[in-house]
């Protein structure tokens, strides 16, 4: 593996622009692909094309599918050596971080070459459907219909919440197709284009000034029956799957959300360079490092536990909540730094990655992809085998 370690580590140090290895200022820097997407910059386009060019904008994907065919222990090396250098992920999508995993595992060849090379590629660009207005804890409530006309399905409902709705060319989406069984028993999957007659979709804004969300609508949508991934009625085992690997996404990494040398930096700029010298704020900080370094202890155990063919499982429930709460927590540390100066609105200036702006948009953190709540009870009942109150 160390042969393996040096050649990537030349090749990313020969073929990562410099201005990707700078850090990111929100979506503006972040390539998300799709039909329409325009690259921000060149050197953005070529670090792009170079890594698809390899298959590691999904290193452990198969090749016959887009990636790069990297053994779990080779992918992890790839990520490590990127972060030494700072690069920047190459292409992020909901395609890559939720929906190959799932059809990976559950969809049939024909699904597979025809979703996953496009995604590798950053071709399409999708969206989740997932919760809804009275479905959203109790995802198993939701109550958009599918019924089967045909060698089609058609679809009629809401979804809410549906990041990215309205930039997204594909979603995958769960609906009901049996009225008469267990909530669970009677969920589909279905992928299907957003371009499809009878898909609108309108922005939800949020407090923080930004927001990703939307509210989807499906007025008698007309989805083939080819595009149903797994059994028809088993769709939760689909979903239950792909849940784990967003709420892997969403913690971050938990060090990663948690960047203390940000903290550092910040407190450095508030004291005037001069050491920081309110004690209560630097024993947070030393607190949060330490936090910081325990969870990224326990991510790394999970990862290695992975890459030897074990599935995360109810274990991505630990990720997601400390790793939310580890980020929500650094950004309550960066306005207390800030001090008032820290809530000013900049107007044109301000941008998604201004301090308040994050600190406010943070507290969906603990929220989207199952609450902290949920979180607690699914460690409690499926790691601790505590009884059911």
């Amino acid at each position: 593996m160390e042969k393996f370690r040096k050649e990537t580590r030349d090749w990313l140090e020969e073929n990562c622009p410099p201005a990707m290895r700078q850090p990111r200022r929100g979506d503006a820097d972040t390539c998300w692909g799709g039909r329409g997407w325009v690259f921000t910059s060149q050197e953005q386009r070529i670090w792009f094309e170079r890594m698809v060019e390899r298959g590691w904008t999904v290193p452990a994907w198969p090749k016959e599918y887009g990636g790069g065919g990297l053994s779990p222990h080779e992918a992890v090396i790839l990520q490590e050596e990127m972060d030494a250098i700072n690069a920047r992920p190459p292409l992020e999508s909901f395609g890559i971080s939720m929906l190959g995993p799932a059809l990976l595992k559950f969809g049939n060849e024909e699904q597979k070459r025809e979703h996953l090379p496009k995604i590798a590629r950053g071709e399409i660009r999708w969206c989740q459907g997932y919760s809804e207005p009275d479905a959203g804890s109790d995802l198993a409530a939701l109550r958009t219909r599918a019924v089967q006309d045909g060698d089609h399905f058609i679809v009629n409902g809401q979804k809410i919440w549906t990041s990215y709705a309205d930039k997204a060319d594909w979603i995958f989406c769960l609906v009901r197709t049996d009225v008469t069984v267990k909530k669970q028993a009677g969920i589909s999957f279905l992928l299907f284009d957003m371009a499809t007659p009878g898909v609108s979709t309108r922005p939800i804004l949020l407090i923080s000034g930004k927001s990703p969300f939307c509210e989807t609508f499906f007025d008698n949508v007309r989805v083939p029956v080819s595009n149903l991934v797994g059994e028809r009625n088993r769709g939760w085992d689909v979903a239950k799957y792909l849940l784990t690997h967003e709420r892997e996404m969403i913690a971050g990494g938990g060090s990663n959300l948690f960047d203390v040398d940000f903290l550092d930096r910040t407190a450095a700029a508030v004291a005037g360079g001069a050491p920081l010298k309110d004690s209560v704020l630097r024993a947070r900080i030393a607190q949060a490092a330490i936090d910081s370094h325990a969870f990224e202890a326990t991510r790394e155990r999970y990862v290695a536990d992975a890459a030897a063919g074990n599935e995360l499982g109810p274990r991505s429930a630990v990720l997601k909540l400390q790793g939310t709460e580890l980020n929500k927590r650094r950004l309550e540390l960066v306005m207390s730094l800030g001090g008032i100066d820290a809530l000013t609105v900049t107007g044109e200036e301000e941008t998604t990655d201004s301090p308040h702006t994050l600190w406010l948009r943070s507290r969906g953190n603990s929220i989207e992809g199952g609450t902290s709540e949920i979180m607690l009870e699914i460690i409690s009942r499926s790691i601790l085998e505590l009884p059911v109150q």
